[in-house]
C-alpha cells in the first residue's frame, strides 16, 4: 500500500506544473526585535516583494519585478496603499480577538495567507484565504459557497459577521480569482528567464559520526518541484529514511536534504542510492552511497590522541638533533668542559616534553 502510494505522488509530481502567487500578512505585539507587521509577496516560493510597519511602503528587489513597476507604476501604488491598509485591519482584528478571548500575555499574533495556484496546463486556479491566530488555525474562506469556515467554537462569531458583509465578499472574490492570477501570469511572463529556469543541485553525503544517520544534501536546485528518496538495490527504500523540508536559499534557490540509518558494517554501502528528482529535468541525479566521499567533521579519538603524540616526538627529535649540533659545534670550538652544557641542555629537553605532555 505505501509503495503504490509513492508511486501515485510521483506520478503526480511528474504530470503537474503549477505556479503560485502568495501574500502573508503577520500582525505581532511583543516580540522583540521585530516590526509590528510584515508583509511579503512570493511568486513560486521565491519572495519578489516585502513591506512592514517600519518602512511603511514596498520594496521590491528583483531586476524583473522593478521592470513590472517601471511598466505599470500604479501597482507599487496600489501595494504600498494595501500594505498600510492590512496593518490597521490586522492590528484591529489581533486586539479584539486577544479581548474577545481573554487572552494573557504580551504576545499575541495574527497572520494571513491570501493567494493562488494556477495549473498552467489544465488552466485551473485555486484560490485561497486563510487567518491563524497564535500559531492556530482560526478561519478560512470557503471560495465555492462564499462563506467563511470557522474550524473552532472561538471563530463562529467572526464567521457570522464576516458572512453578513456581501460586498467585502464580493470584492474579495474577484481580488483572489481576477486580480492575484493575473498578476501571476503577468509576473511568469516578465520573470520566465529567472522563474521558468531549471537549476541543478550540487548534491552530498554528510554524516556527524559513524553511528549518525548519512544525510543525502542538495542544494542550489531551481524550481521548488523536487523529490529526494534512498534506494536500496534498486527499488525505494523506506526503513529508516526522514525526509527533510523544500527551504529556500537566499539567491532564490532551494535546498532539500534526506536521513537514512547509517547501514550497519556487515551491509553492503554500495547497494543504496540517494535519488533526486526535478521538474522539468529528464534524468534523475544519483549518487551512491560511498564512505570515501562522505563528508565529516567527525575524528576518531585515536586520531585525537594521535595528534599531540606525534607533535612530542616530532618536538624530541628535533630537540635532540639541536642538542646534538650543539655538543659537536661547542666541542670543535671550546676543546672541553662540554659535560656541563649538554646536561643543561637536556635538562631543558625534559622541561619541554613535560610541558607538551601536561597540554
Amino acid at each position: 500500500m505505501k509503495k503504490a502510494f509513492v508511486l501515485l505522488v510521483l506520478s503526480h509530481f511528474a504530470s503537474t506544473v503549477k505556479h503560485s502567487m502568495k501574500y502573508f500578512f503577520t500582525e505581532s505585539s511583543g516580540v522583540p526585535d521585530f516590526p509590528e507587521f510584515v508583509g511579503v509577496a512570493l511568486v513560486d516560493e521565491v519572495q519578489v516583494g516585502h513591506c512592514d510597519s517600519n518602512i511603511r511602503r514596498v520594496e521590491f528587489k528583483l531586476d524583473w519585478v522593478k521592470k513590472i513597476v517601471d511598466d505599470d507604476p500604479h501597482l507599487l501604488e496600489w501595494h504600498s496603499q494595501e500594505c498600510i491598509t492590512h496593518h490597521y485591519f490586522l492590528k484591529h482584528f489581533r486586539e479584539s480577538l486577544k479581548q474577545r478571548l481573554n487572552k494573557t500575555g504580551d504576545i499575541s499574533i495574527v497572520q494571513q495567507m491570501a493567494g493562488c495556484e494556477w495549473d498552467d496546463e489544465t488552466g485551473e486556479v485555486v484560490s485561497f484565504n486563510q487567518y491563524s491566530y497564535d500559531g492556530e488555525d482560526f478561519i478560512a474562506l470557503d471560495l465555492k459557497t462564499m462563506t467563511w469556515i470557522a474550524p473552532k467554537p472561538q471563530a463562529v462569531l467572526t464567521k457570522h459577521k464576516w458572512d453578513s458583509e456581501r460586498a467585502q465578499l464580493n470584492f474579495i472574490k474577484i481580488y483572489l480569482t481576477e486580480q492575484i492570477p493575473e498578476w501571476l501570469k503577468k509576473g511568469l511572463d516578465y520573470g520566465k528567464s529567472f522563474l521558468l529556469r531549471t537549476d541543478l543541485p550540487k548534491v552530498s553525503l554528510l554524516q556527524k559520526s559513524p553511528s549518525s544517520p548519512v544525510t543525502c544534501h542538495a542544494t542550489g536546485f531551481y524550481p521548488n518541484a523536487a523529490m529526494m528518496f534512498w534506494r536500496k538495490g534498486g527499488e525505494e527504500h523506506h526503513e529508516g529514511v526522514t525526509l527533510g523540508e523544500i527551504l529556500p536559499n537566499n539567491d532564490g534557490s532551494f535546498q532539500t536534504s534526506v536521513d537514512l540509518k547509517a547501514p550497519g558494517a556487515s551491509e553492503d554501502w554500495g547497494s543504496y542510492e540517494c535519488v533526486f528528482q526535478l521538474s522539468g529535468l529528464k534524468d534523475d541525479i544519483v549518487t551512491k552511497l560511498d564512505k570515501a566521499v562522505i563528508r565529516t567533521n567527525w575524528v576518531s579519538p585515536s586520531e585525537l590522541s594521535a595528534g599531540p603524540v606525534i607533535g612530542v616526538v616530532v618536538g624530541l627529535l628535533l630537540l635532540l638533533a639541536l642538542c646534538i649540533a650543539g655538543l659537536f659545534n661547542w666541542k670543535r670550538n671550546n676543546h672541553g668542559n662540554g659535560e656541563r652544557c649538554f646536561c643543561s641542555s637536556r635538562s631543558h629537553f625534559h622541561s619541554t616534553v613535560s610541558a607538551q605532555m601536561s597540554d
